[in-house]
């Protein structure tokens, strides 16, 4: 099949990102051709893990690059090959191709996103595809994968967790903020555009959480969504590698013999790292306390938390603003921050348990990432992974992220080093049965229907 994907930003950062690129190398695996729709991708980047790396396409100013499987050494030098590299996973199946549409933006946030929206609007009714992929919110599309879920949605739980925190005059002001910000209103208006649009045949949500929530705000028909959760590379993730990987990652960080506790995202806010630092605070000052701290049963027995806490934090947010949390909470020497990576496996290697409080996800890659190497997960309900974790069993879900003593309480049996290992153990055998290729298998049978 010739199979339009739209995505505004093809690029290996993160989770929503990650799973658009791993899709495409599924697909491409499957004898599929993959017309990319985007405004902008980066150098060097491979549709799957295993996959050689994409010729540099900074020179591309617009119109189509064609990135085809090179033939074997000594074959003949392969359409679309450039300086002796090519773009699709040796496995891809002969005769699929990776074709990439330069889709022209311009303007600040707002306009770059109406702009995209339209331009590829055009894009995708010029080329000669099968079935049209979207997964941004965009004009034109048979099917629409709502992995950023639902903005509408996003706004209430922001606005919500913005008003608790102000008062008076500045709880009007961030609600004005909300209202006029053109950012907020040209995603809103596309939203409601995507969800009316006659050429949308179905919905995917990640999460029956983003099910609800678009049906909710939208009323969109319950038959025209499905819902297919996230799928990973599990081959990414193979514990037998875990015990090197751990101890020069751990030495790298400066870990010695403390419970590392690790936070993968960017978009700090969302993502709750605030909360995460206010419940680091609280577990800390508790270690101090007394001659001994208090012993934590859990199903092998209690063992005493011990007295140093890590936090590990991966991703792009203002690193500056939470250091300033963490020294008035008493952790400031305590937490790391990392940056973005391309790649978190090492660091999920290295850390003991994997926390993420988000006030809105509508299913955490990095979650199930983390599951896969291992880790139990702390989160909240709002997360969709949720959905796929037994509280206090294979993971711990907070019913409110905000609540910095509650997230303490849900880590804390976590600091037993059994507990934390059944937890982990039965966590991985979770997350086995979410793998890619179940996913992209989902979705093949949902493009039979729609097609």
């Amino acid at each position: 099949m010739n199979i339009g994907i739209i995505r505004m930003r093809y690029n290996p950062y993160g989770g929503a990102e990650v799973f658009v690129s791993r899709f495409v190398g599924e697909l491409l695996k499957r004898g599929h051709t993959c017309h990319i729709f985007a405004a902008k991708w980066e150098e060097n980047i491979s549709p799957s893990p295993e996959s050689p790396p994409v010729t540099p396409l900074s020179g591309v100013k617009g119109g189509e690059v064609s990135l085809i499987p090179s033939p074997p050494a000594g074959e003949g030098k392969g359409e679309g090959r450039f300086s002796g590299q090519n773009h699709a996973s040796a496995s891809s199946k002969q005769g699929s191709k990776l074709i990439f549409h330069k889709i022209k933006t311009f303007g600040p946030s707002f306009l770059r996103l109406l702009t995209f929206a339209i331009n590829s609007y055009f894009a995708v009714r010029k080329a000669s595809l099968d079935i049209i992929l979207s997964f941004d919110r965009t004009l034109y599309q048979d099917i629409y994968r709502a992995g950023d879920g639902c903005h509408k949605e996003w706004l209430i739980q922001r606005a919500k967790g913005k008003r608790q925190r102000a008062k008076g005059f500045y709880s009007m002001l961030y609600a004005l903020y909300y209202v006029l910000n053109p950012l907020h209103l040209t995603l809103l208006y596309l939203e409601k555009r995507l969800f009316q649009s006659k050429s949308l045949k179905f919905v995917v949500a990640n999460s029956n959480r983003g099910k609800a929530e678009i049906i909710r705000h939208y009323k969109l028909p319950e038959e025209k969504i499905c819902v297919i959760y996230n799928g990973i590379d599990l081959n990414q993730f193979d514990l037998n590698e875990k015990g090197k990987t751990r101890a020069v990652y751990r030495e790298r960080l400066g870990i010695k013999n403390e419970t590392t506790l690790l936070f993968v995202g960017s978009g700090f806010e969302r993502k709750g790292l605030r909360f995460l630092i206010e419940a680091l605070g609280t577990l800390k000052k508790e270690s101090k306390v007394g001659s001994a701290p208090q012993k934590v049963q859990g199903q092998n027995g209690g063992q005493s938390p011990p007295n140093k806490l890590k936090l590990i934090v991966v991703g792009k947010g203002k690193n500056g603003k939470y250091q300033e949390i963490a020294d008035r909470c008493g952790a400031g020497t305590d937490i790391t921050f990392v940056g973005p990576v391309k790649d978190a496996q090492d660091y999920y290697y290295a850390a003991d348990i994997f926390v993420l409080p988000s006030i809105y996800e509508p299913f955490s890659n990095a979650c199930l990432e983390a599951m896969a190497s291992g880790l139990p997960v702390v989160t909240s309900r709002i997360n969709g992974v949720s959905e796929i974790l037994s509280d206090g069993k294979n993971g711990m879900i907070v019913e409110d992220p905000a609540d910095s003593e509650e997230l303490a309480s849900k880590i804390r049996p976590l600091l037993d080093r059994e507990v934390r290992s059944a937890a982990g153990s039965m966590a991985r055998q979770v997350a086995e049965n979410y793998t890619i290729e179940k996913n992209v298998e989902e979705f093949l049978r949902l493009i039979e229907v729609a097609k």
